[in-house]
């Protein structure tokens, strides 16, 4: 006989929409995972264009947090980086990354927190495997180079073939942390549900 342990009922929308005091800790405290995983540096592709571990504050704070507020998380830290803080890897910050080649990424990064989030905890279910992972590497990967590599041809002046084409560097390394962030979340919900905002739970 298997054990499956049921899933709460959802709160009401009006109380799920609510932000309380333990959201904002939690959304600080992915903002600041995002900040923290950018201290190792990166190394740049495209002249410009840095590989780094940012992406997996990214994908985590989706997937734990929810669309709404991971996309708070990933806002925050842009705040922080916009009023001229050094958090993105290899210490930059201020409003000019925004205009530059990684400015479609760094908005790619709150969109695709939103997409993990939806994707992941749709409809308050129980979190599975198979949909997690759909939704770290839909939201993770797809959305964020869909928005970052148009805005990065634009940027460099170059085709969008072979700018996208050349984005594959990013993969390896973007499909390790997508397998991270499924692993973390679902050890989470079995481990500490608690962790997750919406408290789902996983068949045992």
């Amino acid at each position: 006989m298997t054990d499956q342990v049921t899933t709460p009922r959802p709160a009401p929308a009006g109380i799920r929409s609510r932000i309380d005091a333990t959201d904002i800790a939690r959304i600080a405290v992915f903002a600041a995972l995002t900040a923290v995983l950018g201290l190792p540096g990166g190394f740049a592709v495209f002249g410009s264009v840095p590989i780094t571990a940012q992406t997996l504050g990214v994908m985590l704070a989706g997937a734990v947090l929810g669309a709404w507020r991971g996309a708070l998380a990933m806002l925050v830290f842009l705040a922080l980086v916009a009023l001229g803080l050094p958090l993105l890897a290899g210490g930059h910050g201020g409003l000019a990354v925004f205009v530059g080649p990684t400015a479609g990424y760094l908005l790619g990064w709150v969109v695709g927190a939103f997409v993990v989030g939806a994707i992941v905890h749709a409809g308050g279910r129980r979190l599975t495997w198979l949909r997690t992972s759909v939704g770290v590497l839909v939201g993770g990967i797809l959305i964020v180079y869909a928005v970052g590599v148009p805005v990065s041809a634009l940027v460099l002046r170059l085709p969008l073939g072979p700018t996208a084409l050349g984005s594959a560097v990013f993969l390896p390394g973007d499909l390790i942390k997508a397998a991270i962030t499924v692993v973390v979340t679902m050890t989470l919900v079995r481990a500490y549900p608690r962790a997750l905002r919406a408290r789902p739970s996983v068949r045992a």
